[in-house]
């Protein structure tokens, strides 16, 4: 098979999450742990890193992969989902695994996995595991897909557990209560393995998680405790942040939220320390202002043009786009042109009463079967004195909003990371 026939393959022969939705979740371990038989455990080789969490987990990943490259460890990446190019989702040092790789792993093993019938999620995880072990990796960072108590990537056993924040995001699966959402999220932590919090949240999703990790005998911190001192300024040229030990720190994320993601990573190099990690103060300001460089992140507040200015970002529920709102009050420009789509298994009204009823909207839908339809979007946006018009592609939508804006005009792409995936291509 060629690359494009075998990810035709992995699409449609497997489950696959991003592009069906429900219809592809499969909780439980029982594949991944039946997969991870047939190659043999292959994270058993390598330290691993575990990163869950309702928003960031993408960001804190990168971060700290990046910090733990300019470190001098040969590191591996896991995270989902990929924007442009399904091989975005297993790194080494920053590389995207090979073509070859991915032809040859579908190839050589199909006859062993296919009798488990794992969804897509589940199969690509082992294949970035097996990567990541024929590749020597040092440690690799593990993102979550989806929740972390029966999230495929739970078979695991890290050296430190993130979980970055908990909101209302998958309510599905995970549960409708932030609470039960938390406990799902909370299934990453393991015994005696020492977990680091980003976001506390409300008092009873902190006492889930403090629970949890008495219940595992499991060293907990929080990272807004643990960083009372954490300062931040937020220019033109990106974030400063100021932590005890790590004074001026220049994040080049400059997306909304970082500043969570910023506390929160600090806060995971200092427990690594505590462990056998070696992480001099330099990889960690040379990995923050270059993680873009290092390990080709995209998606995250990313400035796609000047004149105008186009950003994209690829928030997608309340939490996240909560902050997109923030960010959009704190820029300077005439008008406001967004380009915005979602997809049809999100809680769509919370989300669009925290969009700016002061900008031109261009509703639309990415090119996957889980995105909502533009008309519906559009008519649930009016209710909210959200006006605009509907396009049937990303790619129509983009266009008009450059034909409509000026040049001192700002216009941003998001609501899902579908639109921003279409988006990409077009200013490539």
């Amino acid at each position: 098979m060629t690359y494009n026939e075998t990810l035709d393959y992995l699409y449609h022969q497997m489950p696959e999450y991003q592009r069906i939705g429900d219809k592809a979740y499969k909780p439980g371990l029982e594949n991944s742990l039946a997969l991870d038989e047939i190659f043999d455990h292959p994270h058993r080789r390598y330290k691993t890193i575990h990163v869950g969490g309702t928003n960031g987990k993408g960001s804190t990943s990168h971060l700290l992969a990046a910090i733990l490259q300019e470190s001098g460890y040969k590191v591996g990446l896991y995270t989902s989902p990929h924007l442009v190019d399904f091989r975005e989702r297993i790194r080494v040092n920053g590389k995207v695994i090979s073509r070859e790789f991915v032809i040859d792993f579908v190839e050589q093993y199909k006859e062993q996995f296919e009798p488990i019938m794992p969804s897509f999620f589940e199969l690509t995880m082992e294949m970035a595991f097996l990567y990541f072990a024929q590749q020597e990796v040092d440690v690799a960072v593990i993102e979550v897909g989806l929740g972390g108590r029966l999230d495929s990537t739970n078979i695991i056993s890290p050296d430190l557990s993130i979980i970055t924040n908990i909101g209302f995001d998958h309510m599905k699966q995970l549960g409708n209560t932030l609470p039960k959402i938390a406990a799902e999220k909370a299934g990453i932590i393991k015994p005696y393995t020492p977990v680091v919090i980003g976001e506390m949240g409300s008092t009873d999703v902190t006492q889930v998680f403090i629970d949890k990790a008495q219940s595992v005998s499991a060293p907990i911190v929080f990272a807004e405790l643990y960083m009372n001192n954490f300062k931040t300024e937020r220019g033109e040229g990106g974030w400063l942040f100021n932590a005890d030990g790590y004074p001026g720190v220049k994040g080049e994320l400059k997306g909304p939220a970082q500043d969570k993601n910023a506390r929160t990573v600090l806060t995971a190099v200092d427990v690594l320390l505590e462990t056998d990690y070696e992480i001099p103060k330099e990889a960690v300001y040379n990995g923050f202002a270059n993680v873009t460089h290092i390990t080709g992140l995209s998606g995250r507040w990313q400035q796609l043009q000047t004149s105008p200015k186009i950003i994209c970002d690829i928030a997608h529920n309340a939490h996240g786009i909560r902050y997109v709102a923030e960010q959009l009050q704190s820029e300077n420009f005439n008008r406001l042109h967004i380009v915005f789509g979602m997809a049809n298994d999100k809680d769509i009204e919370p989300v669009l009463s925290l969009l700016p009823q002061k900008a031109i909207y261009y509703f639309t839908r990415a090119s996957v079967e889980r995105a909502l339809n533009e008309k519906i979007l559009a008519n649930q946006a009016e209710a909210h004195g959200l006006n605009g018009k509907s396009f049937s592609s990303v790619k129509e939508a983009v266009e008009a909003a450059k034909e409509n804006a000026d040049k001192n005009d700002l216009i941003f792409i998001g609501g899902s990371s579908f639109v921003v995936a279409d988006a990409l291509p077009l200013f490539a």
